[in-house]
């Protein structure tokens, strides 16, 4: 991820032994006894990436518990966001004076079927992946770019996106999209300046789809 963003955004992507790391007392109490294998292991890299990115920003180590809806709540002063796909964690923080908000999706290349396709792909989209270059699952781009924009509107605004609420046009060549918010949507935020449109990087490497966005201060 450390290629998708700016240099104001710490970003650490998990290595073996992030994934079998050391919870801080209250982050295991947040995570539950009764937490899964495959939950337990992403909780565990996300946390631990949390912290060594918090690290490189001179920041000390504190707990990084989660919300209702299992979004990350982080320490006041920082943004930030955390992605997982299989074998696959990533964390980036940044100072809240630097960074508005952050976000970013790792996901891994399939095939959708025509049903999720239609959850997630607009019209204009759906003929925008007809016509990009063949051997790359576009649908699944999207899928990953709506997935950021919904973690950089969501800290900023407080309420949910679908995916039809966003229109997202994607440059191949640039490894860009932009992100274009409902206008109902936008109108019916409660905050000052709520993000309109979101511009963010994507890169597809074998079988691995990532995307990130930031809004600047």
């Amino acid at each position: 991820m450390r290629d998708l963003l700016p240099p104001a955004v710490s970003v650490v992507v998990a290595g073996p032994a992030d994934w079998v790391g050391e919870l801080l007392p209250a982050e295991r109490t947040g995570l539950g006894e009764r937490a899964v294998e495959t939950r337990r292991r992403d909780f565990t890299a996300g946390r631990v990436c949390a912290r060594r990115a918090m690290a490189g920003l001179g920041l000390p180590p504190v707990p990084v518990l989660a919300a209702a809806d299992r979004s990350p709540l982080w320490p006041a002063g920082v943004v930030g966001t955390i992605t997982h796909t299989r074998d696959y964690c990533a964390a980036a923080v940044a100072r809240a004076d630097d960074v508005r908000s952050v976000g970013m999706d790792a996901e891994r290349q399939r095939e959708l079927n025509p049903g999720v396709r239609r959850l997630i792909c607009r019209p204009e989209e759906e003929d925008l992946c007809a016509r990009l270059p063949a051997g790359t699952a576009w649908p699944v781009v999207l899928f990953s770019a709506k997935e950021t924009v919904y973690k950089v509107w969501h800290p900023v605004v407080g309420s949910w996106l679908d995916f039809q609420d966003a229109s997202v046009e994607l440059d191949p060549d640039a490894g860009t999209f932009t992100a274009r918010i409902d206008p109902v949507r936008v109108a019916a935020a409660t905050v000052v300046d709520p993000p309109t449109v979101v511009h963010g990087r994507f890169a597809v490497e074998d079988d691995l789809v990532r995307t990130a966005a930031v809004l600047l201060r």
